[in-house]
């Protein structure tokens, strides 16, 4: 209703930030919160593809939240990469799983994984994981190492070959 004709003229696109856009964010949020020397900003910024300005706070309050359940003086890399997992991933569960089930998430997780490596120009393997987390009983996360505008067709190709290794394995 809100955007039949005579209600807005403008509608204003906001695009997603880019990687100085992001650091420049993270460096806006953690200005009063303190950081670990162990804390890389442009390498979470590198890290944080797709993630607007108001998840890139979510992330710094996350992280800090973490640190302080662990009565941590300072926010350090590792609260980051688990506030990180927590908002791309979701959540751990703790799922009993049978030996079986565990045995076929690990196969179908490394086939992922090694098409992931085998294939050329594929993005970057990130982290392997058979723990139950979100709605996923595990993951396979690649992280690109460039911002990509435009995708090629070997390079779509290979994504579904990526996906398809699990089922595959």
């Amino acid at each position: 209703a809100l955007t039949r004709p005579g209600r807005f003229d403008r509608q204003v696109m906001l695009d997603l930030p880019q990687r100085r856009a992001r650091l420049d964010i993270l460096r806006l949020h953690t200005k009063h919160v303190p950081l670990g020397d162990d804390v890389d900003l442009e390498n979470l910024a590198a890290r944080t593809i797709g993630f607007a300005g108001a998840d890139l706070k979510n992330l710094v309050n996350e992280a800090a939240l973490l640190a302080g359940r662990k009565d941590k003086p300072r926010v350090e890399a590792i609260d980051f990469e688990e506030a990180r997992d927590k908002i791309m991933l979701g959540s751990e569960r703790d799922e009993p799983m049978t030996e079986k089930e565990k045995r076929l998430v690990a196969y179908h997780e490394g086939g992922h994984a090694l098409m992931a490596l085998l294939l050329p120009g594929t993005d970057t393997l990130q982290k392997v994981t058979i723990l139950p987390r979100g709605h996923a009983l595990g993951v396979t996360e690649q992280l690109p190492t460039e911002e990509r505008h435009n995708l090629s067709r070997a390079y779509l190709l290979n994504r579904i070959a990526v996906m398809f290794g699990g089922r595959a394995a």
